[in-house]
């Protein structure tokens, strides 16, 4: 019985120390009048009176038709603890809207924050970018082609970094064109409402959707750390794609692949003691905090 009440007790400290690791204010609208899922977290560091924290803004996947801002793993209280604000925000999905529209609602979100977090006591000039999954593609894609931006009033010269986790459409037309050869040579179908109708079903579209498209030099466009899994032919082909388009722009990119894990399982471990795409993760951010492009 004492050891039962003991590990109780020990059960409630962790759970007490893990709800006091950060403080939440929960579905702040960033639109105004906004959709119920246009709305956002802010995770701040417990008792902190720091000012200018630097701040990371997240996108949550789930195939742009579901997924939501609650969908962070441990990545709140490891760097609210490092000092940050970790901002995670919910956009509308499809087929509700139409992926342009999607992609608006992320930049408004991040013109909320860069609007707002100084409130929060977080730097509005030092802003990381990132997302797993679909929010990678929505990540990498703000963090390029500057016109969703500019519309909220962001520059990018208040991007420090951004951080794709294991997409697959940094290249939209690759990814389509290698799903439906598979089909061709082995058969089976294709989803009813795959990436060709999710980006518009116009090849026009599948482009303008596309990181890749709009990396050019003298944009001013944030260091990259793309993170996939290596056991992923196709998150991993996808990774090497981005960080050749930025390297051959002279942007600051560094990938890794990390092994024995999943698409699901990369994300949820960002945060762990060893794990060596935390360490990557950590070492990015520590090296781009305070450094001007």
């Amino acid at each position: 019985m004492k050891s039962f009440s003991a590990l109780l007790a020990l059960s409630l400290l962790f759970l007490s120390n893990l709800a006091l690791a950060q403080k939440l204010k929960a579905d702040i609208p960033y639109a105004e009048p906004g959709h119920e899922r246009q709305v956002l977290d802010v995770y701040t560091p417990v008792e902190s009176t720091k000012k200018h924290l630097p701040v990371m803004f997240w996108i949550h996947g789930g195939g742009w038709q579901a997924g939501d801002k609650s969908d962070v793993g441990l990545k709140p209280k490891v760097l609210t603890e490092r000092g940050f604000i970790f901002v995670s925000t919910n956009y509308r999905l499809l087929p509700g809207v139409k992926m342009d529209v999607l992609i608006r609602d992320v930049a408004k979100a991040l013109g909320w924050v860069h609007g707002n977090i100084a409130r929060f006591g977080g730097d509005p000039e030092r802003i990381f970018v990132g997302g797993h999954s679909a929010g990678a593609q929505l990540a990498a894609l703000i963090c390029t082609d500057d016109l969703y931006l500019k519309k909220e009033n962001v520059s990018f010269n208040v991007l420090e970094g951004c951080v794709p986790v294991d997409g697959d459409t940094y290249d939209i037309p690759k990814i389509i064109t290698t799903a439906e050869l598979r089909q061709q040579l082995y058969g089976g179908q294709l989803p009813t409402f795959g990436h060709r109708q999710k980006f518009g079903n116009d090849p026009k579209k599948h482009a303008n959707f596309s990181a890749v498209t709009h990396v050019a030099k003298d944009k001013n466009i944030p260091p990259f750390l793309i993170l996939y899994f290596s056991g992923n032919p196709n998150t991993s082909a996808q990774a090497k794609c981005l960080q050749e388009a930025l390297t051959k722009s002279g942007i600051p990119v560094e990938s890794f692949g990390k092994e024995d894990s999943n698409h699901r399982q990369l994300n949820n471990d960002l945060g762990k003691n060893d794990d060596p795409a935390t360490d990557k993760f950590y070492q990015f951010l520590d090296r781009s905090i305070g450094k001007k492009r």
